[in-house]
């Protein structure tokens, strides 16, 4: 029931921004979810950004947070990494922001696709994409026996003027050139519910997925049993939430009317 609800896991880009932009009533809630010993944690497939980027971008918005409010694709991305790859080598396709992140967990990466020891093709959403990089991802993947993993399988991401190619738009481009698909780490996979889970005291029952898609946020909640909250600022319609056979448990127009539900409940 969504009075009980005490952990909200929200999606970023088309749930609480249009790329830089606060949308409305997200400030709002989140102080009210904390003054209501509740606790948020964005958990977003975004990987051009760092927690770092994440805490200084929020703070300009207003909105005071710290590693405990994110559990990002990137993290997880790192996590799979330490946990099949450690100590091997990395070939990214990504941001420099990714880069750092990667780097300073430890991860041993490069940018040159002529290195013997390239062990994992790693690719990202990267706003930085160039069509050398392509090139590079391609050659690797063509004439190697090396793993290929990508952060998240979102098709696009939401900007103020409409949508750009996201992660898994790139990944389709690359399928098409190399013949071969990466294992996609970010939602709808259920790592980066479960480590919100064991970083707080909450349930399942005491938590929601609240995103805009229902083939990320959505599904994830479906696949991990949490309830979830679709709201309609990002790609998704109505009609294609009620038609969905994995639909939300709450459908809103935004996060402001989820919030007054929540607090009406």
């Amino acid at each position: 029931m969504l009075k009980n609800k005490k952990l909200f896991l929200l999606d970023i880009d088309g749930t609480v921004c249009i790329g830089k932009r606060l949308i409305s009533g997200t400030k709002s809630f989140l102080k009210d979810i904390k003054d209501n010993g509740g606790q948020f944690v964005f958990i977003t497939n975004n990987s051009t950004k760092s927690i770092d980027d994440y805490i200084h971008s929020f703070q300009k918005m207003g909105i005071m947070t710290d590693y405990s409010n994110f559990i990002t694709a990137s993290f997880a991305t790192i996590q799979y990494l330490k946990k099949h790859y450690d100590g091997k080598l990395i070939y990214v396709m990504g941001t420099k922001s990714l880069l750092r992140e990667l780097k300073r967990s430890k991860i041993r990466v490069t940018v040159d696709c002529m290195d013997p020891e390239i062990a994992c093709v790693l690719v990202s959403y990267d706003n930085q994409l160039t069509y050398e990089k392509l090139q590079d991802t391609c050659q690797i993947l063509s004439t190697r026996e090396v793993g290929y993993i990508a952060t998240n399988p979102d098709y696009v991401c939401p900007v103020e003027f409409g949508y750009v190619p996201d992660c898994g738009a790139i990944c389709q481009m690359i399928e098409h050139a190399v013949k071969r698909q990466p294992q996609f780490i970010g939602k709808p996979g259920g790592a980066m519910v479960e480590y919100s889970l064991k970083m707080n005291h909450f349930s399942k029952e005491q938590t929601m997925i609240v995103g805009d898609r229902l083939y990320t946020d959505i599904l994830c909640g479906y696949r991990t049993g949490v309830e979830t909250a679709l709201v309609l600022t990002g790609e998704t319609t109505r009609q294609e939430a009620e038609a969905c056979e994995y639909g939300p448990d709450y459908l809103f127009s935004s996060i402001g009317q989820l919030a007054e539900a929540w607090r009406d409940a």
